[in-house]
């Protein structure tokens, strides 16, 4: 991760506010809008829908883009910029508003809207690696194969079938007759063959509980394969490479803000600095 110094305070800014944001909070929508008016030259921008989100950006001109939103609305700005291929000579900045912050919040986003502002005013920009897919996806954070819920979700939903099972037990042997088995629809072991740069980690014949790789920080992608575990856990296997592959039955992965897939095969590639971010300095 590269850092570069920004003179934000002469810059013009392009305020892109998303609808969700809107919705959700609009008292911190205000108080960033406010901040940022007081310390540089705004012009705001309400886009109702992605379209007008698109347009927005595309529309920019010399002035740098700032958002405020959630994880989904700086996924969205990062695949905007990607696919028109001028990721790599823009800085975005962000302030988090809304429910779904986890992935802001790891780039190292202040999640106070008044100290994001302030960074967008004051900070640095830094250069950050991300994964792009063969069908051009880009990841910023980290992906998960099978995909969990996020923000814990999926510790509850394993306690949920667990107690739903102790309770149909109870009533069985009180009851003294048979109860219908709980459904329960977590994922279970996948079979699937993980390449890294051309060489095999794990194979078919290697059950796994999960696989999951991220933007290293070095221009090559962050690997951990979980082998299903019988009885003591297993020991995670871990590598990295600029090329990741993932193949065989049909899979989804969670990344950033959402599920994609299912797929049979799909390959990431690291890309070193391929994007700025405005975070704060120190």
């Amino acid at each position: 991760m590269t850092e570069v110094a920004t003179s934000a305070m002469s810059d013009q800014l392009l305020v892109i506010i998303d609808p969700v944001a809107r919705r959700t909070d609009g008292e911190s929508v205000r108080i960033a809008k406010d901040v940022l008016s007081a310390g540089a030259a705004t012009k705001v921008c309400l886009p109702d829908g992605p379209e007008e989100f698109a347009r927005a950006l595309q529309r920019r001109g010399s002035r740098r883009p700032v958002l405020i939103g959630d994880d989904r609305a700086l996924v969205r700005a990062v695949s905007l910029l990607h696919r028109q291929r001028e990721l790599a000579g823009s800085v975005l900045s962000v302030v988090p508003v809304g429910s779904a912050l986890g992935l802001t919040a790891a780039l190292g986003v202040p999640v106070s809207a008044v100290s994001a502002a302030r960074a967008v005013l004051e900070g640095v920009e830094r250069r950050l690696d991300l994964l792009v897919d063969d069908s051009d996806g880009v990841v910023l954070g980290a992906l998960r194969i099978p995909p969990v819920p996020p923000s814990g979700e999926g510790a509850a939903s394993a306690r949920a079938p667990w107690l739903r099972t102790c309770q149909s037990l109870v009533r069985t042997l009180v009851a003294a007759r048979p109860a219908r088995a709980p459904s329960v629809s977590a994922p279970g072991p996948a079979r699937l063959r993980v390449e890294v740069d051309g060489s095999t980690l794990v194979d078919l014949d290697q059950p796994v509980e999960a696989v999951s790789l991220a933007p290293g920080g070095s221009g090559a992608a962050e690997v951990e394969v979980r082998p299903l575990s019988v009885g003591a856990e297993a020991t995670p296997v871990r590598a990295e490479g600029r090329t990741v592959t993932v193949s065989g039955a049909d899979f989804r992965y969670r990344s950033d803000a959402g599920v994609s897939g299912p797929v049979r095969t799909r390959t990431w590639r690291a890309w070193e600095g391929a994007w700025g971010l405005t975070l704060p300095g120190g």
